[in-house]
């Protein structure tokens, strides 16, 4: 059966980068393997950062590398300029993503780059990638951070949000990427972004969002998401993560819920929930201090659930 939502795990970048505990090298192997084996084909599994920026990431080249050896999964990675971008370049990563705040006050704070220092390194990243072989070429995603509010400046103006899409757009980015970096957004909000990005850009320079369930709108937000018409949605096993540099960002969508409830509506995501409970396990074993968050894996599954894959058309 053909996947209708591909989930991609993004707990391995924004949610390590937020908690203090360093997960060793071999224990994030062990997560990357068992949630592939689980039947997650996109993961998140680092940032090209400097090491004293976020000591948590400091061996994503190693992760990278190995995650490129298992069949069928798509290794993405966090990319702040062109430097981060060469590095992951060669390390094999298949898809990249720069993060782009509307919030000019949050982007200093993240990149340390206002909206126009971005705009140049985004075209610096586009002339670098002009340069590779079509194979060694990953897709290149542009994140709108802080897209529906920010913590430090409030509401951000959505004609901002979808001009600088437009910008990036025309500078030759694959696509742009929706992320409610604070938990601002609802789902009207979200309809009308995805609306205004798709008029102005093509519906096929958006197809993803990355949503937090900082005041409990995650789910609301994806299921709007899905029933527009995105493919997909970034999530955090056990909805570990946030943004370090936006003050109370904090709350990913949690992986299992969002694959259980997809699931029980009959849309397929390829995983299998019992595996990914043993994936939750496995990571709550290698962290013990920190908090994993879900209802999907607390109750467990109802009697008589089938996943998509078992159902009829």
């Amino acid at each position: 059966m053909a996947t209708d939502i591909l989930i991609s795990e993004v707990g391995l970048r924004d949610g390590l980068q937020s908690i203090d505990a360093v997960l060793p090298t071999e224990r994030k192997k062990a997560w990357i393997a068992a949630q592939h084996a689980a039947g997650t084909r996109e993961m998140e599994v680092g940032s090209f950062v400097p090491a004293e920026l976020i000591p948590q990431l400091a061996d994503t080249a190693e992760v990278a590398r190995y995650a490129t050896s298992l069949p069928g999964l798509r290794v993405a990675a966090l990319v702040p300029n062109l430097h981060g971008l060469r590095n992951a370049v060669a390390n094999g990563v298949h898809k990249v993503n720069l993060p782009f705040s509307m919030s000019e006050t949050h982007s200093i704070r993240n990149l340390r780059k206002t909206h126009a220092q971005v705009i140049e390194e985004i075209g610096r990243c586009i002339d670098f990638l002009g340069t590779l072989p079509g194979e060694r070429r990953p897709r290149f995603e542009v994140s709108l951070s802080t897209a529906f509010g920010c913590t430090i400046e409030g509401p951000v103006p959505e004609k901002r949000v979808v001009g600088y899409a437009e910008r990036v757009v025309a500078l030759g980015v694959d696509e742009v990427c929706l992320s409610d970096t604070t938990g601002y957004g609802n789902p009207f909000q979200l309809k009308r972004l995805v609306g205004s990005i798709w008029a102005a850009c093509g519906w096929d320079r958006l197809t993803g969002v990355h949503l937090h369930n900082t005041r409990g709108q995650g789910l609301a937000n994806a299921l709007m998401a899905v029933e527009l018409g995105i493919t997909t949605l970034d999530s955090s096993l056990g909805g570990i993560g946030g943004c370090p540099w936006a003050p109370g960002a904090s709350g990913n969508i949690v992986t299992e819920d969002l694959v259980f409830l997809l699931e029980s509506m009959g849309l397929s995501t390829g995983i299998d929930l019992e595996a990914l409970f043993d994936v939750r396990e496995l990571v709550q074993a290698a962290l013990p201090d920190i908090e994993l968050f879900g209802f999907a894996p607390a109750a467990g599954l109802p009697l008589g659930f089938r996943p998509a894959c078992e159902r009829s058309p």
